[in-house]
């Protein structure tokens, strides 16, 4: 494995990948003012009890979580947030046809807003910019939602059936859609490339799909701020900032830079 300190030591396999799968976790988006879950800083390492409103028995039958969840939506940095350095460097992979597909964890829609194509993103953990019924399904912009708390409600009901609304994401305890994981699979083993960018790598089945694409022939590239259990497996890991070094891979593999 290649500790990469330096970008030449990748010139050797990087501009010769052609079909590149990405996977993103949280710190991708920590340079657009988002934090991360589980880093030094992470919302649940400063509020351990903040990791209650992300799991799907304690929303469903604790309606003061649910309130909290609702105060919490309502107040996050997404709302304010803007793409930055690395989701434009994803962009650019993509413009040059070598974006196999881009797996995301992050529930923030900055990889739309970027102008990544929505058909080139698997969101295998959902979407904040919609609320869902667990009743009926309904799904409502979240904007209109988010509306409904400013006016006063504090755990607002499905306006088709009165049920619980929640986000339109998988939260702890619930299952992944399965044409959303098999995508994302396929996605792993059909890439000869496969990029890791700012995940913790230990949420499965999510983190498993570096094994799938490594199992599959691709060569294996992690960018972290810390280490991550599949590291041993990875062609190179990279500490650097997230916001410097994906950007400087995207010019190498594309021939524009170092």
């Amino acid at each position: 494995m290649l500790r990469v300190d330096a970008p030449q030591t990748l010139a050797e396999f990087l501009p010769g990948a052609a079909a590149i799968t990405v996977l993103t976790g949280a710190g991708i988006s920590t340079d657009s003012g988002i934090p991360d879950f589980r880093g030094p800083q992470g919302v649940w390492t400063m509020d351990p009890e903040a990791a209650e409103t992300a799991t799907i028995d304690a929303y469903v039958t604790v309606r003061e979580v649910r309130r909290r969840t609702w105060r919490s939506r309502r107040d996050s940095p997404v709302w304010d947030s803007e793409p930055n350095a690395a989701h434009a460097a994803l962009v650019e992979l993509e413009r040059a046809g070598r974006l196999r597909a881009l797996i995301t964890q992050n529930i923030d829609g900055l990889h739309q807003r970027a102008g990544t194509s929505a058909g080139k993103i698997i969101e295998i953990h959902g979407s904040m910019r919609e609320a869902v019924c667990l009743s009926c399904d309904l799904r409502t912009p979240m904007p209109e939602i988010l509306a409904r708390i400013d006016a006063g409600e504090d755990d607002p009901p499905c306006a088709a059936c009165g049920g619980i609304q929640k986000s339109a994401t998988i939260s702890f305890g619930q299952p992944l859609d399965r044409d959303v994981l098999d995508a994302a699979i396929t996605a792993a083993r059909s890439c000869d490339l496969f990029l890791a960018v700012g995940t913790s790598l230990t949420v499965q089945p999510a983190a498993g799909l570096c094994l799938e694409a490594v199992d599959h022939g691709a060569r294996l590239v992690i960018i972290n701020a810390e280490e991550t259990p599949y590291d041993d497996l990875a062609d190179a890991v990279l500490r650097q900032p997230i916001g410097e070094s994906l950007p400087r891979l995207a010019r190498i593999a594309l021939g524009t830079g170092r």
